[in-house]
């Protein structure tokens, strides 16, 4: 923990299924925490009931293991970074693939520099594949690819060696594609290669990998030639040609005739061997044994007795070790702490790079002040209390240490002090799995739990010893809480332990979203229904511990405007010596989108920024350059997809009024016209404003009042809209039951936008956007409908505006509205324009 350039930090993500769990066990077996024999049946990493019943991962866990590489295989790490010895820590982080969990991958690459990326051999890169590679690029985060059920091509599909060459090919190139999308050039080419070493092929379920630099070692010697040389040789058109015994790029010979690719003859064909002996051959153990001498195979008397897929499973994790082609990978081709400090701070910290604390995280340096980012809290053993689970990225943190705690709303140099608090750090603990191990200091570069925070940060957040220090990015996840629940207590005398459950849970989860409506609902929200299930399944039994009633699931809806106010809206204030004009009008969906990636900040410092800002929305969205720089505020919470923007010209004591303005605004967006929803899409413009000269005439009780109306009048008077929330589903099926997937698509408002015909023809990949509203059921129907043969995979893709309008008697829209303000206690009709317009 103290050689820093000797920590590997690394998050294992893949789609649901794809064999991440399976696939740890290998190596956490070769750092003998588990018996071999043990590994791969029930994950070590799967540390809850439900994970066990389910078979899927659902909290990311972390685990540190200790490994000595062998002196000869020193020389490529040297070669690519600095270390001292060949002692090395791994701290590994078993992250969820299913898309509900994808803030826990999140909160796992923040604290990690490298990803093992893992795609299974006959699915191919899936939907989440993408979705976790986007967001570990975006974190600047290096992958290195594993190429899992390798087992399924020679077992179930029985495909040839060059047809398994050709699949193993376009699952690399397809990885490579999402790589060269998404990549930062600050880190240079990130692709992938198998022909480098930082691809590997494997087969988690039995224990068995290999990288082409394993072979090329074993080659080298026999061929005479280099490993490097060997090992490009051993990828992509190399051929051999038996009669002049020599390497070639031609596919053919002298005469004619096909040769054998050298992945194929060299790689390839002493696994089918192995296969082919075990599994189909009659020959006997003899035959066996024979290529078992070939390859320096030994088995002892009681691996003798085995046959079938326990023999293949013994002599394959003899010949290729899955943990040893794992742990060269890691070692050699992903970044050590130092390494990727150096790059990651850019993004990682919000303030000047040359403060001492930014400089502490970029030398990764144990004597700096400290920085610790906090990315998640995880349930303690002791009833309601945390462990704060996050990375040292400067300065050494200990036992009894005083620090400073800062939640997301610290802004440093401001005189109120807000979310930060000054504490003592109780204990530190290494993570290890389902258990874990008090230590008395951590220094920087090495992952941490903490006790003694959880009662000071929410979700997640920054510690440091130092005053000037500001605060670690917050993280942006992929997934949002769309689908709400509101949760009541079956017995009234328990609703002070719901309401102490709702704060555990809301502190145990990165994504659940708890929130209390006016009518005194408690609401749960979550990414799909799975979370959902999950999270209030924690609820009752562990952080509430009462019997609870659950309403059926809610989708939230956004409010916009389709056109501009057809007419300039005008309010008085209440004592009617102001008063207000202003126009609503839409923003594209482009433009909404960029503001919720920040590709277009809403929460800039400087001018320079602002001017930066500008012309941004000026080349790329059209805006006039001038009204762009007078955007006052963005909304709801100062960063949500709708924006305040001044067009007036000369109006006197503007800026005395500008904090109401921007007040009222916040809480307009916050609460629509039509049902009191978000609202999201929309630019409100400042046309003009009469201001009373007298100070205690425009005071905040004058102006909010005032302008909350304009708002909602302009809002009114713009072709009111909503927008609903749209899955991308993904289902994966035979070509025998597609016509049942389009059944149930259709039935639920779906719309197909592609179709694609898997690698092998078996299979094949249908995605379409499928309203939230319909998705209720939607795995349960489809796999009905196609007898248990599709896989459907749902995630939140983008807003949709509708096309009726809410103020339509009978329409869709009209019914939704209704069925919202019913049970948010309001009045039954949408407020009519005279509530808010102000005559001239």
């Amino acid at each position: 923990m103290d050689r820093p350039s000797n920590i590997r930090n690394i998050s294992v993500i893949a789609h649901v299924d794809h064999g991440k769990s399976t696939l740890t066990d290998s190596l956490i077996s070769k750092a003998r925490i588990i018996a071999e024999s043990k590994a791969g049946s029930t994950p070590s990493m799967h540390t809850r009931q439900d994970e066990i019943d389910r078979g899927i991962t659902i909290k990311s866990t972390a685990i540190s293991m200790y490994f000595e590489v062998a002196k000869d295989d020193l020389g490529a790490v040297i070669s690519k970074q600095k270390t001292e010895g060949n002692q090395f820590l791994v701290n590994l982080i078993d992250s969820p693939g299913h898309v509900d969990f994808s803030s826990e991958v999140t909160a796992a690459l923040r604290v990690t520099d490298g990803a093992l990326v893992v795609v299974d051999c006959v699915e191919g890169v899936c939907v989440q594949t993408e979705t976790v590679l986007r967001q570990a690029l975006t974190e600047r985060i290096k992958p290195i690819v594993v190429i899992n059920k390798v087992d399924r091509a020679l077992l179930e599909l029985k495909v040839n060696k060059e047809s398994l060459y050709q699949s193993f090919q376009r699952t690399v190139e397809s990885v490579n594609v999402i790589i060269s999308t998404y990549n930062d050039p600050v880190q240079g080419d990130l692709q992938v290669y198998p022909d480098q070493g930082t691809v590997a092929f494997a087969s988690g379920l039995h224990g068995w990998g290999f990288t082409l630099h394993q072979f090329a070692t074993r080659y080298a010697k026999k061929f005479g030639v280099d490993k490097d040389k060997m090992m490009v040789k051993l990828w992509g058109d190399h051929f051999y040609d038996p009669a002049t015994r020599k390497f070639t790029t031609n596919s053919v010979d002298a005469e004619g005739k096909p040769l054998e690719r050298l992945f194929n003859r060299l790689v390839l064909d002493p696994i089918y061997k192995i296969f082919d002996a075990v599994i189909h051959s009659q020959k006997g153990k003899d035959h066996i044994n024979a290529i078992l001498d070939k390859l320096d195979v030994r088995l002892d008397q009681s691996e003798l007795c085995l046959e079938g897929k326990p023999l293949l499973k013994v002599i394959m994790r003899k010949f290729l070790p899955a943990g040893d082609s794992l742990l060269e990978m890691i070692v050699v081709h992903l970044p050590s702490p130092v390494t990727a400090q150096c790059y990651r701070v850019e993004t990682l910290y919000e303030g000047p790079l040359d403060d001492e604390s930014a400089i502490g995280i970029r030398d990764c340096d144990p004597t700096a002040p400290l920085v610790v980012y906090i990315s998640k809290m995880i349930p303690s053993a002791e009833a309601g209390r945390f462990y704060a689970f996050g990375r040292v990225f400067s300065g050494t943190v200990r036992m009894g240490q005083k620090v400073r705690v800062q939640g997301p709303n610290y802004i440093p140099g401001s005189a109120k002090k807000a979310d930060l608090f000054v504490t003592a750090i109780q204990r530190a603990i290494l993570m290890m799995g389902r258990y874990n191990k008090p230590i008395e200091d951590c220094p920087a570069g090495n992952i941490v739990g903490l006790v003694g925070i959880d009662q000071f940060l929410m979700k997640s957040g920054t510690l440091t010893t130092s005053e000037t220090a500001h605060n670690m990015r917050v993280m942006k996840f992929s997934v949002s809480p769309i689908v709400q629940v509101a949760v009541e207590v079956k017995n009234p005398v328990d609703l002070p332990k719901l309401v102490e459950g709702l704060k555990r849970l809301s502190k145990s989860d990165p994504c659940v979203q708890v929130t209390t409506s006016d009518s005194g609902q408690h609401l749960v929200s979550g990414a799909g229904e799975l979370h959902l299930e999950v999270c209030l399944k924690d609820l009752e039994e562990e952080h509430a511990g009462v019997p609870l009633k659950l309403s059926a699931p809610v989708v939230p809806y956004r409010e916009t405007v389709k056109a501009t106010s057809s007419i300039i809206a005008l309010s008085k204030s209440p004592n009617k010596l102001n008063r207000i004009y202003a126009s609503a009008s839409p923003l594209s969906s482009e433009l909404s989108t960029a503001i919720e990636e920040r590709h277009v900040d809403p929460q800039l410092h400087s001018n320079a920024d602002v001017k930066a800002r500008a012309r941004i929305l000026s080349e790329e969205f059209g805006w006039d350059l001038a009204e762009a720089r007078r955007i006052w505020t963005f909304g709801p919470d100062a960063t949500g997809p709708n924006v305040l923007v001044d067009v007036t010209k000369g109006v006197q004591y503007l800026n005395e009024v500008k904090d109401s303005c921007v007040a009222a605004f916040q809480w307009v967006t916050k609460e629509g016209v039509c049902a009191e929803e978000v609202m999201r899409g929309v630019r409100m413009n400042i046309l003009d404003v009469t201001i009373h000269r007298d100070s205690t005439q425009r005071g905040g009780s004058q102006i909010i009042p005032a302008f909350r109306r304009v708002c909602l009048a302009s809002c009114l008077l713009a072709d009111p809209g909503l927008q609903e929330p749209i899955f991308l589903v993904e289902v994966q099926c035979p070509g025998s039951a597609i016509g049942g997937v389009y059944n149930v698509l259709n039935k639920r408002r779906g719309q197909v936008f592609s179709e694609e015909r898997n690698a092998g023809g078996a299979m094949i990949t249908v995605k379409a956007y499928v309203p939230v509203s319909e998705s209720f059921g939607l795995n349960g129907e489809l796999r009905g409908a196609t007898g248990g043969q599709a896989f459907p995979q749902s995630v939140f893709d983008h807003w949709e505006v509708m096309s009726g309008s809410p103020l339509d008697k009978g329409s869709r829209e009209e019914d939704i509205v209704m069925k919202i303000r019913a049970r948010k206690g309001l009045k039954s009709e949408i407020p009519s324009l005279d509530n808010y317009y102000d005559k001239l």
